[in-house]
Order: C-alpha cells, then sequence, then structure tokens
C-alpha cells in the first residue's frame, strides 16, 4: 500500500545539552568494557550535578488515578538508553530510529543497522566503529555456549510448554555461573559493582541465540543445532540457529527487529520488572529471567502473537485481496463483540509507533506484494478512523505489534507462539544495559510507598 504514514509534527524533547552528550562517535581502539570505564567516572560527576542542582524540585503531581490507574504517566524512574516521548516517538540516546538506520555499523552488503552497534550506543550514547562493532561480535560468539545443564533442562521441557515458559527457565538456570553473584559472595567493594554485571550481561545477550534456537528446534522444527559462527554478526547466528540463515532478507529483518525492539525507555513491564529486580541486587540472568515473565503477558510482548492469531482469522473470513469495506466490516464487528484491534493503540504513544513504519518501509522494499502485508496496509488506512468514530481509543494508531508478525511469517517463521522469544531476545539490550549503569551509579534498592483505599479516603477526609 502506498498510504502516507499519519504522524504528528512536534518539537524534539531532547535539549542542545542532551544532543550534545549523545552525538559523539566512540573513540577508536578501544573495547566497550574499556570505554565504559572512561565513562562511568564521568557520568558520577554528572548525576551528583544534576541532583545537586535539581534534587529538591518538583517534578510532576501525583493524582489518585494515577495510583489506581496502574501508575500511568507516573515519573518515577531513572533510565537513560531510551525516552519515550507520546508525540515525538521513541529515541535510543537521543537518536530516533531513522538515525539509527543511518549511522550504526552495517553487515558487509547490508543496509540496516547491526544490534552491536546498538547496544554500545545504549550503553556508552555513542556510534561504534565497524571495527569496535566487530570485536563485539566475535565477543558474544566467544561467549555463546550454553552449560549442558541448561540444555538438558530444555531438552526436557514438553513441547506444550509455552516457549516463553522455557526461555525463562533456561535464563534463570544460567545464574548458576553468574560472575556477579560470585563476586558479591567473596566481598566485592559497591564501586566495582559495575565489572561483574557487566561480563554477566554480555555473557547473558551472547547466550541467548543458543537458548531460543534449541527452543525453537525442539518445539517447532527438527534437526541438529548448528554451532555459533564467530565469523558472523549476532543476528546472522541467531537466524542460522532458528533454520533461516541462508535467506540474507531474513536476516537483515533480525538486524532490523533486535535494533527497534530493544528498548522502549524504563516504564514498560519488562523494562522495570529488570530494574526493580535488579535493584536488590539479584545478577543479570535473575533480573532479565524476571522481564521476560512481564514481556510474556497478552497485554506486553505478548501481543504480537494475538495481532496474527486476529489477521489469520480475519484473511480466512474475508479472502485475500478483500475489499475495504470488507475490513471495516470485520473491524467493526470485532469492536461490537466486545474485543479490542490487537496492535492498535500505546500506553503512551499519541501517534504512529516508528517502530511500526520502521517495519513497514522493510516490507515495501523487500515483500510489497505479500497478501499479508498488504491486509495490514488496508487495516492501517481504516482501523484509526473506526476506532476515533467508536470512541475506544485515545490514541488510534498502531503500534510495533501491529506488524512483526506479518514479516515472519512472510518468511517462514509462522509458530507464533515463538514470537515473544525474539522480542525478549531483543530486550535483553535495553534491560543489561540499564542494569550496569545502575549498577555502576549506586542505584538503590527501589522501594515505593503504597497506598491503601481506606487510607487514601481518611487522607482526603482528614484535609477537610
Amino acid at each position: 500500500m502506498a498510504s502516507v504514514l499519519r504522524t504528528s509534527r512536534t518539537k524534539p524533547v531532547w535539549s542542545a545539552l542532551a544532543r550534545a552528550r549523545f552525538s559523539s562517535t566512540a573513540p577508536k581502539n578501544t573495547t566497550l568494557k574499556e570505554r565504559l570505564a572512561e565513562l562511568i567516572p564521568l557520568e558520577l560527576e554528572n548525576v551528583k550535578r544534576v541532583r545537586a542542582e535539581h534534587g529538591k524540585k518538583a517534578f510532576g503531581p501525583v493524582i489518585v488515578d494515577q495510583l489506581y490507574g496502574g501508575m500511568r504517566g507516573l515519573p518515577a524512574l531513572i533510565w537513560d538508553g531510551s525516552v519515550l516521548d507520546a508525540d515525538e516517538g521513541i529515541r535510543f540516546r537521543g537518536k530516533t530510529i531513522p538515525e539509527c538506520q543511518e549511522l550504526l555499523p552495517k553487515a558487509p552488503g547490508g543496509a540496516e543497522p547491526l544490534p552491536e552497534g546498538l547496544f554500545w550506543l545504549l550503553v556508552t550514547g555513542e556510534i561504534p566503529t565497524q571495527e569496535q562493532v566487530t570485536e563485539l561480535s566475535k565477543d558474544w560468539a566467544a561467549r555463546s555456549a550454553i552449560p549442558e545443564f541448561v540444555e538438558e533442562i530444555l531438552d526436557r521441557c514438553p513441547p506444550t510448554l509455552h516457549p516463553m515458559s522455557q526461555f525463562s527457565l533456561a535464563v534463570t538456570a544460567l545464574n548458576h555461573n553468574s560472575a556477579f553473584a560470585k563476586a558479591y559472595q567473596d566481598g566485592v567493594s559497591k564501586k566495582e559493582y559495575w565489572g561483574p554485571t557487566f561480563e554477566d550481561s554480555m555473557d547473558l545477550i551472547a547466550k541467548l541465540p543458543n537458548i531460543a534456537g534449541r527452543i525453537y528446534r525442539n518445539v517447532f522444527a527438527a534437526g541438529k543445532l548448528p554451532a555459533i559462527d564467530p565469523s558472523k554478526d549476532y543476528s546472522h547466528n541467531l537466524s542460522t540457529l532458528l533454520g533461516f540463515g541462508d535467506n540474507a532478507a531474513f536476516v537483515e529483518l533480525m538486524r532490523l527487529y533486535i535494533t527497534i525492539h530493544s528498548d522502549h525507555e524504563g516504564g514498560n513491564v519488562s523494562a522495570h520488572t529488570g530494574k526493580l529486580v535488579g535493584s536488590a541486587l539479584s545478577d543479570p540472568f535473575l533480573a532479565f529471567a524476571a522481564s521476560l515473565n512481564g514481556l510474556a503477558g497478552p497485554l506486553h510482548g505478548l501481543a504480537n502473537q494475538e495481532v496474527l492469531i486476529w489477521l489469520s482469522k480475519m484473511q480466512s473470513q474475508i479472502g485475500e485481496n478483500a475489499s475495504d469495506e470488507a475490513v471495516k466490516e470485520y473491524v467493526w464487528a470485532t469492536l461490537k463483540g466486545g474485543q479490542v484491534v490487537p496492535g492498535y493503540g500505546h500506553a503512551v504513544l499519541r501517534k504512529t509507533d516508528p517502530r511500526y513504519t520502521a517495519q513497514r518501509e522493510f516490507a515495501l522494499k523487500h515483500l510489497p506484494d505479500d497478501p499479508l502485508f498488504k491486509l495490514v496496509g488496508q487495516i492501517y488506512n481504516v482501523v484509526p478512523d473506526i476506532l476515533l468514530e467508536a470512541g475506544k481509543a485515545k490514541n488510534p494508531w498502531p503500534n510495533v505489534d501491529a506488524h512483526s508478525g506479518a514479516l515472519l511469517s512472510h518468511y517462514g517463521l509462522t509458530q507464533m507462539q515463538f514470537y515473544t522469544v525474539l522480542f525478549g531476545v531483543s530486550r535483553a539490550f535495553g534491560v543489561t544495559a540499564q542494569l550496569i549503569w545502575d549498577r555502576a551509579l549506586g542505584a538503590p534498592l527501589e522501594r515505593p510507598k503504597s497506598y491503601s483505599t481506606a487510607a487514601i479516603e481518611k487522607m482526603f477526609k482528614d484535609k477537610s
């Protein structure tokens, strides 16, 4: 479909100072850990300055409806990797998705950014060199093997156990070899917490393709799991483990997919859960396993599965190449049946999700004639107006989940129960980047105050 994506024009939320801080490229000839060690003392001073200047200032009111409404919009967390603005969309360390696509290093012959570069950006705020990204690929490949007992855990899982449950089990079990847990038991200084946290985070990200590949092969496919190729990038190895490494377009899709799903500021369930559990000094494996359990919910990461189910049902009922009127009738029937249109609306965004836009542009380039993609385009053209007419959504625009299933299924990855596992592999990048900085900056145990309904009533009664 050739429709123009509907977006609103707004002023950027990032100040000139913030843009300057996060616009530099990484110094050459340094590893990620070496660069991080250089940046930590600088950021400690920066945080100290911000708290000295602004620490006693009010930062937004709290109303009772926010307490009952899931803390919606409540400013309560520091999350440095990304910021989500309701009108502008997501920025990774100040950079939009199109900017990341342009600036981050690519694989030879590729057009999409390498997730290795995105992780470097999330951790440092800097664009790495091609050589630094290549070394990061090699480092992750060298760390990629999972313990035999974790392999046995996965192999003994019944195929009826949801892939996300298996994913969480395996990541939790990796805690057995946690560098942070061992260092903490050995009495490591608080100032050095970030070092073993970094090592655990690197190990975690590196091992996720082997875990995801083993789950996919056990549940949906056959054949021996191939070995990680140290000469290939992270997304290529993940694609190979899933059985799609020979398809260059699928590999490119994985590079884009992991990049745009990596982080979405700290208030979403998976990110917040990882930060919360990590604040108790649980190691990155335990913290991220908790993130995965939140991601597995149908109101979060499982939504991409829900979208494809809905699309498949629609396609089976109205057929391929159906008219706009047939699509409208099906959407209205969904709403009148008391259901929502999956993939539309967002807790924060009030425009078309830039991650949806990136996937749409990929589809227009690689699979413009795919019937399911055409249906996704038709839905985009009709659903927002219907939702506005029905009064069903403050934000009638599509989010990232509205598109990803159509892309994956086009290349033969049709097992929708597995989709959230890919989301989980991606989300590890943002969660671990923040965990590293939380330990480096000495972030405290997260402990918000809660109130009972009776206490709220008494509070306002006493004030009246």
